[in-house]
């Protein structure tokens, strides 16, 4: 199998496949933060924009533990069907969304299918494919993240601006019908796993926990009011308690080796995707610009991540804990550099250039992270490991995208300007990018070492694209 190559005969259509589902959901997630400003602003929604983009990332952790569970019993073909079908049923919700809560539905929906999907793509790359082929497949992988995240936000706004922003959900499902209709066939006579890695019971409940957690903070954050305090709490709790059994010990302390390495992959994804959903609204409603020319700098971004991932993968030889650091420093510096857009008179033009920098360090670092996960983790930890690496990931992510939109509530409340929430959105993500710069030389601790013969790559860290569920 490994003489024929990832597109050979007995390769080619599983392959298609999977490229094709690693293309759609990247489209999705370049897309659709260029049609939000437009959805949330038809739908009266605005002091709830980043509920949206808070939901699908809350229900993607519920959809990871799930798939890991499906997968582990029953295969990737059952955990596939469910995670594509569960997808397209979320694409359809939100396209004919009527109402803001319809559309937050919508998106939950879409959340819970992509992360059964991404643990499901997982599953197949390392039950189909030797290890020999297993760098071409994460190759073509990144390749398969270029075009939607170069045309993906373009494309979005042409749709948004000449159509309507439905049509960015709606447009996605005959994809989806194509990518079933591949995969099908691709995956019947993959082996069923024993179950002897499954995951413990409950895990999708603390999973759920967390999830209630970070949405409970942030309905606290939209009240700004007394009862919020205690509702405050009460999520942060929640939240602790939800993470605990699912992230490895001293996570939150980013002790040396692998905690450092999961608390590094949730610090590059907050401070990343909190100012990845805030732009298009800053740059719309600050500036003016088209929801075409607001989408511009994510391509950028997206460019740049690509860039960085091709380089650091030619050069294995280099410390991932320093390209980890220099990733951070990058970041750092583009996210920072992005309060420039608030300076009257500017406009809105460094968004371009900062935020090709911003993804030039996460180019640097994500790739770096996955490449980490593999020397700390042992053979028999690994799907457990980089479950954690998951779901740290997402759940960072949400609660800076939730805190983005708990400032932007306050604003359209009148209780500071636009531009004064963005300037606090970008301080704090800021903050959370340079503290990964100041603990990534941790990551670089003590190594268990991989497993002789065993692969040392991941999709995440082939991509450079933050991946979706866990090995």
């Amino acid at each position: 199998m490994a003489d024929d190559g990832i597109f050979g005969p007995r390769l080619r259509l599983r392959t298609a496949g999977l490229l094709l589902l690693v293309t759609l959901v990247a489209f999705e997630s370049m897309a659709v933060g260029t049609a939000m400003p437009t959805a949330v602003t038809e739908l009266d929604g605005l002091a709830w924009y980043g509920w949206p983009f808070s939901a699908y990332l809350v229900a993607s952790v519920v959809g990871m533990v799930v798939g890991g569970d499906v997968g582990d019993r029953r295969g990737p073909r059952t955990a596939l069907l469910a995670g594509v079908s569960v997808f397209a049923l979320g694409l359809l919700a939100a396209g004919v969304a009527g109402s803001m809560a319809a559309l937050v539905a919508g998106r939950a929906v879409q959340g819970l299918g992509g992360g059964l999907v991404a643990v499901s793509l997982y599953v197949v790359a390392g039950q189909a494919y030797p290890a020999s082929l297993r760098p071409a497949l994460f190759g073509a992988f990144s390749t398969a993240w270029v075009v939607p995240s170069l045309v993906g936000p373009v494309v979005s706004g042409l749709v948004t601006e000449h159509a309507s922003w439905r049509m960015v959900f709606l447009g996605l499902l005959p994809l989806v019908v194509l990518g079933l209709l591949l995969m099908l066939p691709a995956v019947r006579q993959l082996p069923v796993p024993d179950g002897t890695a499954a995951r413990a019971p409950g895990q999708k409940w603390w999973a759920g926990l967390a999830g209630l957690g970070i949405a409970a903070l942030q309905y606290a954050g939209q009240r700004l009011d007394g009862p919020a305090v205690l509702l405050a709490v009460a999520g942060l709790a929640a939240l602790v308690l939800g993470l605990r059994p699912l992230l490895p010990p001293g996570t939150a302390r980013a002790r040396r080796g692998l905690p450092t390495v999961v608390a590094s992959r949730g610090l590059l994804a907050g401070a990343f995707f909190g100012v990845d959903a805030l732009l298009p609204l800053s740059l719309t409603h600050l500036h003016g610009y088209s929801p075409v020319a607001a989408g511009i700098p994510l391509t950028a971004g997206s460019l740049g991540w690509a860039l960085a991932s091709f380089s650091q993968g030619r050069r294995p030889g280099l410390s991932r804990a320093r390209l980890l650091r220099a990733g951070f420093v990058l970041l750092t510096l583009g996210v920072a550099g992005t309060a420039l857009i608030t300076v009257p008179g500017l406009g809105g033009w460094p968004a371009y250039v900062t935020w090709a920098v911003a993804g030039l360090g996460m180019g640097l670092g994500m790739p770096s992270v996955g490449v980490l996960l593999f020397e700390h983790s042992p053979e028999h930890r690994r799907g457990a490991d980089s479950a954690s690496l998951q779901i740290a990931d997402v759940t960072t992510a949400a609660l800076c995208v939730g805190v983005v939109g708990v400032l932007v509530g306050a604003a359209t409340q009148g209780s500071l300007p636009l531009s004064g929430a963005v300037l606090a959105a970008v301080g704090l993500l800021t903050a959370v990018a340079a503290t990964g710069a100041l603990v990534a030389p941790r990551a670089a601790g003590p190594t268990a070492g991989p497993a002789p013969g065993s692969p040392t790559t991941t999709l995440g860290a082939v991509t450079g694209e933050p991946s979706r569920g866990p090995a």
